[in-house]
């Protein structure tokens, strides 16, 4: 498939989807395999097995990657057919992916395997429901940091195999200039100001507003990436017309702050660029996975 990765903004330059898969299948299976499967041990080493992974409930599939290096870093040899491909939606009770394999292998990867396969499905279904709420419209479905720690790039790809759009990495790659910061600094205009300092380092520069008069002076200021944060509808309104009217032309707008599915089409249709929602990956709900073995001896 093609590499949705390409390459991440915080991610260094020989860094790639398989550098991060690596790391997070190796992490998780030694926090779950340890020094050995006490279970699995009880299986002759020599019987194989194969295996059928269903999804029990609608999903955009995504977390291939991460299931195919648990299951290889425990048997190489391991052969997998894949129904579904990578970001394509499942039916429920569909079988997405049939595994032929050393049976202590496919056991001890299982957990492993499904764990990646349930957050991340999830979260790319969820990030497609929102993305569908908005179509035809110009606004972008934006991710956060309101992630799981030690998962925040394979979240950030599952955003993506949803249809979403990436925000920020991290601290270290953006800046976002948030209330706190404008308090610090002295103000909108003396924080964007030194915000020039850095901006060469930066893949952005965004400050928060909250009010028509702060987008007004930072506008004027030259800021070009606005967080409008928890305006109401008319106030939103109305920051997309001064936006438009203003002299050195519009700014990309983002909206943040007390999104919901229902509210949704109503915020994109005011005009905005982008609208970031921290429960695409912060309050997710697995997405239900069972692998199922037939025994091949």
């Amino acid at each position: 498939m093609t590499n949705p990765f390409q390459p991440p903004a915080g991610v260094s330059g020989d860094a790639d989807l398989q550098t991060v898969v690596r790391a997070d299948v190796a992490r998780a299976l030694e926090e779950d395999v340890g020094a050995g499967d006490l279970t699995a041990a009880l299986i002759d080493p020599a019987r194989r097995v194969r295996a059928r992974i269903l999804a029990r409930e609608p999903a955009v599939i995504c977390g291939a990657p991460w299931a195919e290096a648990a299951l290889r870093t425990l048997d190489p040899g391991v052969q997998l057919i894949w129904h579904v491909q990578e970001g394509e939606r499942c039916a429920a009770d569909q079988v997405v992916l049939e595994i032929e394999g050393q049976a202590r292998a496919l056991l001890s990867a299982e957990r492993t395997a499904l764990n990646f396969l349930q957050l991340l499905s999830a979260v790319a279904t969820k990030t497609r429901h929102y993305v569908d709420a908005v179509a035809g419209t110009r606004a972008q479905i934006v991710d956060t940091r309101k992630t799981l720690p030690g998962l925040r790039l394979a979240q950030k790809y599952a955003v993506r195999m949803g249809g979403g759009t990436n925000h920020r990495i991290g601290l270290h790659d953006a800046v976002l200039i948030k209330e706190n910061h404008i308090a610090a600094a002295g103000g909108v205009t003396a924080v964007l100001r030194a915000a020039a300092a850095v901006a060469a380092r930066a893949q952005f520069v965004e400050i928060e507003c909250e009010t028509l008069e702060q987008l007004a002076e930072a506008l004027d200021a030259g800021a070009r990436m606005v967080l409008l944060d928890n305006m109401p509808l008319p106030m939103l309104h109305e920051a997309v017309r001064l936006n438009a009217a203003h002299p050195a032309g519009p700014a990309i707008l983002e909206i943040s702050g007390g999104v919901t599915l229902e509210g949704l089409r109503a915020l994109a249709e005011t005009g905005v660029d982008r609208i970031s929602i921290g429960t695409l990956t912060k309050d997710v709900k697995a997405v239900d996975f069972s692998m199922r073995l037939q025994d091949l001896s």
